[in-house]
């Protein structure tokens, strides 16, 4: 069987797999659901300074092409997590640190807290999260976005920084860019994209918060285009890894977003739709790297040939 580990910032995971934010509770209850190596890493609830009980129902609903959330970013804020969920995290899949917060200073203090966690050796800046309060402040411009990322990452000296950012249709791919020029050590996209869906009867919004983000299948190829952008952008120069999220419900999904440029492989609906489908889809990476005749995962990372599809 070829090797299906891979590196991420200099973090060695098992696995492509990483269970998205927001989709593995606090992070260790998701391994009561998948099988033990099925994952290579675990993301954590996005984490803010003060608990938040999110928005009230209905804050996620099923659509034709996927689903829609406005959960809020509901956590028990970091002094919980810190004394109830940390003591929690160890052994099997490594665990990434989501955070979140309507301000720098929100970011910089969990930021703080998390860096001298050893259970958390990558942390994540969930800085496009399209159903807060105040929106995705952080991406709506470049200079934000370095501003924020490199205040994040002044009080991260030992632990690596992934940011994650929101769906780019901008040549050049700004809002990415500015995170890595200010020292993001890997990303995370897309996030969610913002939508809304409306029940005709009663002509109410479908969600509480009226809008919400879209994931699922709807998504899939705008983050295959996005990924495979953006490693262009960066060149053969910058290899910062790249976790692909969006959309991945079968392997050849995942596969696609590896070939695009991603190094990991994040799952989020998914992991809502039947937990089982980690396992489906990591047997079918498998079975793919095998097929590619590659020694393992790692060597098809960007691998998209560029000559035309020939017919047949």
């Amino acid at each position: 069987m070829p090797s299906m580990a891979v590196t991420l910032a200099g973090v060695e995971l098992s696995g492509p797999l990483v269970a998205a934010a927001g989709a593995a509770g606090c992070g260790p209850e998701v391994l009561d659901a998948v099988p033990a190596g099925t994952l290579g890493a675990i993301t954590t609830k996005s984490i803010t300074p003060e608990p938040r009980d999110g928005h009230p129902p209905w804050r996620m609903v099923e659509v034709r092409t996927g689903m829609l959330n406005a959960i809020g970013l509901a956590n028990p804020g970091l002094d919980r997590f810190m004394t109830e969920v940390v003591p929690h995290l160890s052994g099997g899949p490594a665990f990434i640190g989501s955070m979140a917060g309507h301000t720098v200073e929100d970011y910089v203090t969990v930021a703080q807290a998390f860096n001298a966690v050893p259970a958390l050796p990558l942390v994540e800046a969930n800085l496009s999260c399209p159903n807060t309060s105040t929106g995705r402040q952080f991406t709506d411009d470049p200079e934000l976005m370095k501003e924020a990322v490199s205040a994040i990452k002044s009080v991260l000296p030992d632990t690596p920084l992934i940011v994650k950012v929101p769906l780019e249709m901008t040549p050049g791919f700004p809002i990415a860019m500015a995170a890595v020029e200010a020292g993001a050590d890997a990303l995370t996209m897309i996030n969610t994209v913002p939508a809304m869906a409306i029940d005709v009867e009663s002509r109410c919004a479908r969600l509480s918060n009226t809008t919400g983000g879209l994931s699922g299948p709807a998504v899939h190829h705008l983050a295959v285009r996005m990924i495979a952008g953006v490693r262009a952008e960066l060149g053969e120069a910058n290899r910062v890894p790249i976790i692909g999220l969006g959309g991945v419900l079968r392997w050849q999904d995942a596969a696609e977003l590896v070939l695009a440029g991603a190094s990991a492989v994040g799952l989020a609906t998914a992991l809502f739709v039947d937990p089982r489908l980690a396992t489906r889809i990591q047997r079918g990476l498998g079975r793919w790297v095998r097929r590619q005749g590659a020694a393992g995962l790692s060597e098809l990372i960007g691998g998209m040939r560029t000559e035309p599809v020939v017919p047949g």
